[in-house]
């Protein structure tokens, strides 16, 4: 930070370099939600940081452990499994925030999830949507088609709709 000592003023206001403004605005994002290390630093860009700013200040909160993509990934597998979300979907969206890949299986190994009941639990929900308005092909389709969508296994999809569809 840099001093400066205004004539009409008695006392000193701080001037905050790059550094201390990135590291600002990378607190103010964070404090918002989790976000992985790829995410903060795409935000970080849009807000037209030097590269070398970006890379301390990322390294620091990693240092001062605001920054974890294990821990990020964890927490975003188990929010998005309690939601009914599929693995498939959950590994493609944490690819798209920048998590690396042995972050993403480390997340993704859930010792009491069990993706065929969750898959059955969904397909219930949507099931019964769909039956107020279609005939049984189209809610075929549509649950299938519903299944994928939210990240489950194409031939797990297609067993969960022949099993409650019988």
């Amino acid at each position: 930070m840099q001093a400066e000592l205004h004539a009409d003023q008695t006392r000193i206001a701080f001037v905050p370099d790059d550094r201390e403004r990135c590291y600002i605005a990378a607190m103010r994002i964070l404090n918002h939600r989790f976000n992985s290390e790829g995410e903060l630093r795409r935000k970080l860009t849009m807000k037209e940081f030097a590269s070398d700013v970006i890379d301390a200040t990322i390294s620091r909160l990693r240092n001062e452990k605001w920054l974890d993509d294990d821990r990020f990934a964890s927490a975003f597998a188990r929010t998005r499994v309690r939601k009914g979300i599929g693995l498939l979907r959950i590994k493609r969206e944490l690819i798209a925030a920048g998590v690396d890949d042995d972050a993403i299986a480390r997340a993704l190994t859930l010792d009491d999830h069990d993706e065929r009941e969750a898959a059955l639990t969904s397909a219930r929900k949507r099931l019964a949507v769909l039956r107020r308005r279609d005939d049984d092909a189209q809610i075929r389709q549509k649950l299938v088609a519903y299944l994928f969508r939210q990240g489950y296994d194409s031939s797990m999809a297609m067993d969960v709709v022949r099993e409650l569809m019988a």
